[in-house]
C-alpha cells in the first residue's frame, strides 16, 4: 500500500496581469510562480485542486508520475531521485506549476541515528545522490561512526557535523603501586691462622677467601750470637675476632657473621588522562654510554644516555558500559654492577629490569593486580684447605663458607578513577608538611624607646 499525503493548493501561486496595450484585442501576459513540492521515493501524494481538472503534464515521467485521481484530485507517485516539473490546466483555463523533488526515504536513517546516538543532535537532508548530515555531537568519534552508518543510503556522504563538547571532558585518574621488598640474608665462617715462631715455625694457614696476615719481614739471626727469629706480620684485615698468644706465637683471626637485610621501596605514581589519550610517567635517572662514531679508525665517541627507574605507561578508553578498558605498560629496573662491561676504560653498567604488558578492563574504582613476582635465590661458596681440613675437629679450622640468600618480591597495582577537575571554589589540596612551609614574615617594628628615669632627691 502506498502513502498518501493531501495537498490542498489555490488556483495560482501568483498571478500578476501586465496589461501591454488599452486598445481592444491587446494580449494578457501572465506572469506565474510555482509552488515546491517535496515527495519520498515509493510514496504518494494527493493535491486538492480548486476547479475540474483539463489537462496534467510532466517534465520527467521517470521521476514522478501525475495522474488525475478525480475531476479535482491529482496523484503524485514519486518514482526516482531527482526533480520535475508538473504543469495543470484546469478547465477555465487556468494554469498551476509545481516543482516536485523526489528524495529518498531517509525515515529508517534518521531512526538509526536516533537509537544510536540518543543524546546528539543529528539531521540528515539530500540532495539528489548525496546525502548532508548537519547538527552537533560532542566528539569527532561520533561524527565519524556516524558517517559511516550513512554510507549505505546514498553514493557520497557530506558530513557537516560540528563538534561542540558538553561542558568539560571527563578525565581518567589512575592511581598506580609499584612494592617492592628484597630480603638478604648473608652468613660466613672462616678461621685464618698465623705463627709468629710457634714450635719453630713461622707461617699463615689459611682458604685465601677471607684476607690473611701477611709476612712483611723475616730474618733469621746469626747462631750462636742472638737465638731466635725477627719476623714482622702486615694485617690488612683482622676480620671478626682476632686471637694471639704471645707466650706461644701463634694467633688466629675468624670470619664470623651473620648479616639480615631488608629494603622496601613504594611509588605511587598517580596519572591523570583524557578518555582514548595515552599518558606516561617516568621516575629515575640516566646514565651514560659512550657510543663509537665513524667506525673503529677515526676515534670519535660520544655519549647517549639511558634511562632507569620506575616508568609507566597506559592508554584508557571508557567503554559504553561505563567501564575503563586499559593498556597497561610498568617497568622497573635499576643498576646492575656486577654485571657491568669496562671498555677502553669506560665502565658501562647493566640493567636488572622488571616489565609487563597487558590490557584490563576495570569498573571505576576497582583494583587489580597485574604483575607480581617472586624471586628467591641462594649463592653458597665452600673453600678448604686439602689434608689440613680433613683432620677430625681441628680440620674446620681450614674450613671457610661463604652463603648469601636473597628474596625480592615485585607487586603492580593498579585502581582507575573517572573525576573531574576542581571547580574555582573548590578547596585545593596541598601537600602535608612536617613544618610550616614559608611562613608569613611581617615587617619589623621598631621597639619602643626605654625612658630615663631620673632618680628625685631627698
Amino acid at each position: 500500500m502506498k502513502a498518501t499525503t493531501r495537498f490542498r493548493c489555490g488556483l495560482l501561486s501568483s498571478v500578476v496581469a501586465v496589461l501591454l496595450g488599452a486598445g481592444e484585442g491587446t494580449p494578457v501576459a501572465l506572469a506565474q510562480t510555482a509552488d515546491d513540492i517535496k515527495v519520498v521515493v515509493g510514496k504518494s501524494i494527493v493535491i486538492d485542486y480548486p476547479e475540474d481538472i483539463a489537462r496534467i503534464s510532466t517534465s520527467s515521467p521517470e521521476v514522478v508520475d501525475a495522474v488525475p485521481a478525480t475531476t479535482r484530485e491529482i496523484l503524485l507517485h514519486g518514482k526516482s531521485m531527482g526533480a520535475a516539473t508538473v504543469v495543470v490546466w484546469s478547465k477555465a483555463g487556468q494554469r498551476n506549476f509545481y516543482n516536485v523533488n523526489v528524495e529518498p526515504n531517509l525515515e529508517p536513517l534518521r531512526r538509526l541515528l536516533k537509537d544510536t546516538f540518543p543524546d546528539e543532535d543529528i539531521r540528515v537532508q539530500a540532495t539528489r545522490d548525496s546525502l548532508s548530515l548537519t547538527g552537533r555531537v560532542t566528539t569527532q568519534p561520533v561524527a565519524d561512526r556516524a558517517t559511516v552508518l550513512a554510507t549505505s543510503y546514498a553514493k557520497s556522504i557530506v558530513n557537516n557535523l560540528r563538534v561542540d563538547p558538553i561542558g568539560i571532558e571527563k578525565q581518567i585518574l589512575l592511581h598506580v603501586k609499584f612494592v617492592e621488598v628484597n630480603r638478604t640474608h648473608v652468613n660466613q665462617l672462616g678461621f685464618n691462622l698465623f705463627s709468629t715462631g710457634a714450635a719453630n715455625t713461622v707461617g699463615t694457614a689459611g682458604t685465601q677467601q677471607f684476607p690473611n696476615a701477611g709476612i712483611d719481614k723475616l730474618q733469621n739471626v746469626i747462631p750462636g750470637q742472638n737465638a731466635g727469629f725477627s719476623t714482622e706480620f702486615r694485617f690488612t684485615d683482622l676480620l671478626n675476632v682476632f686471637l694471639y698468644r704471645p707466650d706461644l706465637n701463634l694467633g688466629a683471626m675468624i670470619k664470623a657473621l651473620n648479616q639480615q637485610g631488608v629494603l622496601q621501596i613504594l611509588a605511587e605514581p598517580n596519572l591523570v588522562t583524557t578518555n582514548g589519550k595515552e599518558a606516561s610517567f617516568h621516575v629515575g635517572g640516566e646514565f651514560p654510554v659512550p657510543v663509537l662514531q665513524g667506525g673503529a679508525n677515526s676515534g670519535a665517541v660520544t655519549v647517549q644516555f639511558r634511562e632507569y627507574g620506575i616508568r609507566l605507561n597506559f592508554h584508557p578508553v571508557i567503554t559504553p558500559n561505563r567501564t575503563l578498558k586499559m593498556h597497561v605498560r610498568p617497568e622497573v629496573s635499576t643498576i646492575d654492577l656486577g654485571n657491568a662491561v669496562t671498555i677502553s676504560g669506560f665502565t658501562i653498567p647493566a640493567l636488572s629490569t622488571r616489565k609487563m604488558e597487558t590490557d584490563i578492563e576495570l569498573g571505576e574504582g576497582q583494583s587489580f593486580v597485574i604483575g607480581g613476582l617472586l624471586d628467591d635465590r641462594v649463592t653458597e661458596t665452600m673453600s678448604k684447605v686439602p689434608g689440613l681440613s680433613n683432620i677430625p675437629i681441628l680440620g674446620a679450622f681450614f674450613k671457610s663458607r661463604n652463603e648469601n640468600k636473597t628474596k625480592s618480591e615485585l607487586i603492580v597495582m593498579v585502581t582507575p578513577e573517572i573525576t573531574m577537575p576542581l571547580q574555582p571554589t573548590d578547596p585545593k589540596p596541598m601537600p602535608v608538611f612536617p613544618r610550616e612551609f614559608l611562613p608569613q614574615t611581617t615587617p619589623n617594628t621598631p621597639a619602643p624607646a626605654a625612658k630615663i628615669v631620673t632618680p628625685k632627691r631627698k
